[in-house]
C-alpha cells in the first residue's frame, strides 16, 4: 500500500457530519492505521480485529457450521488501538466457522463476518478461517498476465495500453448455463476453465470461443459474494446480475461446486483466472463499493452504524444508488476499506482490472489513490466506471467521478453514453432510433465518439446529443461501446426502435453498429453474444429474469457465423493497426480527418496511420446512416478494400469503392 497508507498516516482523525450542507450530529471517529483487520492465520496462531469506535463492547463467536445453531465458543474482545476492537488464539483453528458483535447504546447488534472477511460459508453469514495457501491450485504461484498489446515498444513490465484493450462484457452463469455450451460445470467459475469444448453441433464455446474471437479482457459481471441468489437453495429458481454486495472479498458461493467450505469457491475462482490467463485473456472484475443490497442491517452498519454511508441533513440515508444507500468514499475508513479490497483482489486473485458500478457516487480523490495504488501493483491494470449516478447526492458535483470530470481522473475511463445512444438512440425511449438505426443529426455524436470524447477541430460540440465539450484530455479515459448488460441489447433495440424493417436491414444496422465501436478510438467494448446478435427476447432489464432469457444460446453462433466472423476480423484489424488505438488527444485531433459537407447520415474520416507507425499508411472509414444507397468518390487512387458495405473483402473482389450500401461501414487503406 505504497501510496495510500503513506498518506493515510497523517490523517489521526476525522469529523464526519450526517450532511454537506447541515453539522448535525458530528463525531470524531479515529483512522485506523494498520493493514491486518479481520483474520491474520498462522497454524500456530490466529488474530481477529475489528474497527468499531462507537462499541461499548465487542465479541466474537465460533460457530461448527456454516448455517446451524451449533455455537462453540463465545469470547469478548479487547479494546484496542485507533477504533479496534482484537482477540488472538494460540491454536489451530482452520475450518472453523465465525461472526463479530458490537455493543452500541446498550444494545447487541447482529452477528455479522466484519467486512475484512477474505472466506465465508454458505450465503455469506459467516466468516471461515482458511489459510489461503489451501487454495491455490497448481501453478498458481506462476501464473502471470498475458500481454494484450501488439506495440513493439513498452515500457517494462507493461503488457498493454488501455487503448489496446478489447473489452467483452460476460456473465459467469450465462457463459455456460445453455444446454448449447457443452460444458461439463455449467453456470459454475469451472464452466469458465474448460478448454476443447464444443457442443453437439461441433460447436466451439465458451473459453475457446473467446480466445478465437480474439478479445483481450473478460469483463465479468460481478462475481464477488452477492447477496440475492440463497446458496443453500442450489436447487430453486434464482438469478441475478450481482449488484447487491454482501461480502466484498470473496467469490460469489452459487458459481462455486461447493460454497460451505469457503475453500472451494476462492480456488475454483483462481483455477478461471489461471484458465484466461493461459488462453491470453486478462480478466477485469465489475465491482459495487457505491452501495450494499442492505442498509441499516448491512455488515458495515452493524460494526459501525451510519459510518460508511452518506446521510441528508435530516438524518436519513442518501441514495444516489437508487438501491437505498450510498457509500461514503470520502470518509478516510471507507476510503481504506475500497483501496484495501482491490488490493486484494490484485494480489490474490491476479485480477487484471476493475470496472466501478456507478463510479460518479465515488469521490474524485479516492478514485485516483485507488489508481495509484493499484498502478504501482500493476502498471497495465485496466479501471473504468460509469461516470454518473443513479441518483442526486449530497456529494458535491464538483468532487464526483463522473464523466464530465474525467479529465481530472487519472488512468481511469469512463463510459461514453454519447456513443452508445448515438448509435442506437436512447436508452430511455425504446422507440428511439440512432444514426445506425437511420435516425436524422446524429452525425456530431458520432464524430465525437469517434474520437473518443476528445477535442477535435471538426466536431460540432453543439450538436453532440449529451455532451456540448470534450471532457477526455486523452483516448484511454473513454470506453467505445454501443451495448451492455444494462437495457436492451443492441439486437432487442433495433427490434423495437426498427419494428416495421426487415430483419436483414436490421442485421445491417447491428453490423454497422458493432463496425462503429471497433473503428472508433477509445477502449473498445462489446457485450457477450452480440457476435452473434444475442437476444434476450426483448427483455430489457433482465436482471433476475432468468435463464431462459439470460443464459447465451451457442446454436447462435453457427446460425450467424458471417456476423462471428466479421467481429473477429475487426478485432484482428484494430490489434494490428495502431491507427485504431493512438493514444493521446494530440494525435486523434491532427491525425484524424473528416470528410466536410457530406449528406446527412455519411461520415467519412481519413486516419494518418504512417505517423503512428502503421503498415496501413493511410486508413479510409466511411458509415452510412441512411437508408439511401450512397455514392461518395475517392479522394484519390490507389485504396484497397478490407471491409465493403458491412462485408469482409478479399484481395480478389471486384466491387465498386464509392457504392455504399445502406447502413454500412466500408473500410479501405493504402500501403
Amino acid at each position: 500500500m505504497r501510496y495510500v497508507i503513506t498518506a493515510l498516516f497523517f490523517l489521526s482523525m476525522m469529523t464526519v457530519h450526517r450532511g454537506f450542507g447541515q453539522f448535525q450530529d458530528s463525531k470524531i471517529y479515529p483512522v485506523y492505521h494498520g493493514n491486518d483487520l479481520g483474520l491474520t492465520y498462522t497454524p500456530q496462531k490466529s488474530s481477529f480485529k475489528i474497527w468499531s469506535p462507537t462499541a461499548d463492547a465487542a465479541r466474537i463467536t465460533f460457530y461448527g457450521s456454516s448455517l446451524g445453531s451449533d455455537i462453540v465458543s463465545t469470547h469478548l474482545m479487547q479494546q484496542s488501538e485507533q477504533g479496534t476492537w482484537s482477540i488472538s488464539f494460540a491454536s489451530d483453528l482452520k475450518g472453523r466457522y465465525y461472526v463479530f458483535q458490537v455493543l452500541v447504546n446498550g444494545k447487541w447488534l447482529s452477528e455479522v463476518p466484519d467486512p475484512y472477511a477474505k472466506a465465508v460459508g454458505t450465503d455469506g453469514k459467516r466468516a471461515v478461517v482458511i489459510d489461503l495457501n489451501d487454495t491455490n491450485p497448481m501453478g498458481w504461484r506462476e501464473d502471470k498476465s498475458p500481454s494484450f498489446s501488439t506495440r513493439k515498444q513498452l515500457n517494462e513490465g507493461v503488457g498493454g495500453l488501455p487503448v489496446d484493450a478489447v473489452v467483452y462484457e460476460l456473465h459467469v452463469r450465462d457463459a455456460t448455463i445453455h444446454p448449447s455450451s457443452g460444458t461439463r460445470n455449467k453456470g459454475k467459475f469451472l464452466g469458465l476453465t474448460e478448454a476443447g469444448v464444443v457442443n453437439d453441433k461441433r460447436i466451439a464455446t465458451g473459453l475457446d470461443h473467446l480466445q478465437d474471437l480474439g478479445v483481450t479482457h473478460v469483463h465479468l459481471l460481478p462475481s464477488y459474494d452477492f447477496y440475492s441468489v440463497v446458496e443453500s437453495k442450489p436447487d430453486s429458481l434464482q438469478y441475478n446480475w450481482g449488484y447487491d454486495p454482501l461480502n466484498y472479498n470473496v467469490p460469489e458461493g452459487s458459481y462455486a461446486t461447493n460454497p460451505s467450505d469457503g475453500i472451494t469457491r476462492i480456488r475454483e475462482f483462481k483455477e478461471m483466472i489461471q484458465a484466461m490467463h493461459k488462453k491470453g485473456i486478462r480478466v477485469v472484475m465489475d465491482v459495487v463499493y457505491n452501495h450494499t443490497m442492505l442498509t441499516e442491517t448491512s455488515y458495515f452498519n452493524q460494526l459501525v452504524p451510519d459510518y460508511y454511508y452518506r446521510q441528508r441533513n435530516d438524518g436519513t440515508f442518501s441514495n444516489a444508488s437508487a438501491c437505498g444507500n450510498e457509500t461514503a468514499s470520502e470518509r478516510p475508513m471507507m476510503r481504506k476499506f475500497m483501496i484495501e479490497s482491490l488490493a486484494y483482489w490484485v494480489n490474490e486473485y491476479h485480477i487484471d482490472g476493475f470496472r466501478f458500478d456507478l463510479m460518479g457516487i465515488h469521490d474524485i480523490e479516492t478514485m485516483n489513490m485507488i489508481s495509484r495504488e493499484l498502478h504501482a501493483i500493476k502498471p497495465d491494470i485496466l479501471l473504468y466506471g460509469e461516470g454518473w449516478t443513479a441518483s442526486e447526492s449530497p456529494l458535491p458535483e464538483a468532487l464526483r467521478a463522473i464523466k464530465k470530470n474525467a479529465h481530472q481522473l487519472e488512468g481511469i475511463a469512463v463510459f461514453s453514453d454519447d456513443l452508445r445512444d448515438g448509435i442506437k438512440g436512447s436508452v430511455f425511449n425504446h422507440a428511439d432510433r440512432g444514426f445506425a438505426s437511420g435516425k436524422k443529426g446524429m452525425e456530431e455524436s458520432i464524430k465525437f465518439g469517434v474520437v473518443a470524447s476528445c477535442a477535435h477541430p471538426q466536431v460540432n460540440y453543439g450538436k453532440v446529443n449529451y455532451s456540448q465539450a470534450p471532457y477526455a484530455n486523452e483516448p484511454g479515459k473513454v470506453i467505445s461501446y454501443c451495448e451492455c448488460h444494462d437495457n436492451h441489447v443492441l439486437w432487442d433495440k433495433l427490434a423495437v426502435s426498427n419494428a416495421s424493417d426487415p430483419i436483414s436491414l436490421r442485421k445491417q444496422m447491428h453490423l454497422l453498429s458493432l463496425s462503429i465501436v471497433l473503428t472508433s478510438q477509445g477502449i473498445a467494448f462489446l457485450h457477450a453474444g452480440t457476435e452473434f446478435l444475442r437476444s434476450k427476447k426483448g427483455v430489457e432489464n433482465s436482471f433476475n429474469a432468468g435463464d431462459s432469457i439470460n443464459a447465451i444460446n451457442w446454436y447462435q453462433k453457427e446460425e450467424h457465423a458471417d456476423v462471428v466472423n466479421y467481429v473477429k476480423r475487426l478485432i484482428e484489424m484494430r490489434k494490428d493497426h495502431p491507427a485504431f488505438r493512438m493514444t493521446t488527444q494530440e494525435q486523434i485531433a491532427s491525425l484524424i480527418r473528416f470528410d466536410e459537407n457530406l449528406p446527412d447520415g455519411l461520415i467519412a474520416f481519413t486516419l494518418n496511420g504512417a505517423s503512428v507507425g502503421d503498415s496501413w499508411k493511410e486508413i479510409r472509414v466511411i458509415y452510412n446512416g441512411s437508408n439511401d444507397v450512397r455514392k461518395l468518390p475517392l479522394p484519390s487512387k490507389g485504396w484497397r478494400l478490407y471491409v465493403h458495405n458491412n462485408m469482409l473483402v478479399s484481395a480478389a473482389t471486384n466491387a465498386d469503392p464509392t457504392a455504399l450500401s445502406p447502413f454500412s461501414a466500408s473500410i479501405m487503406y493504402k500501403k
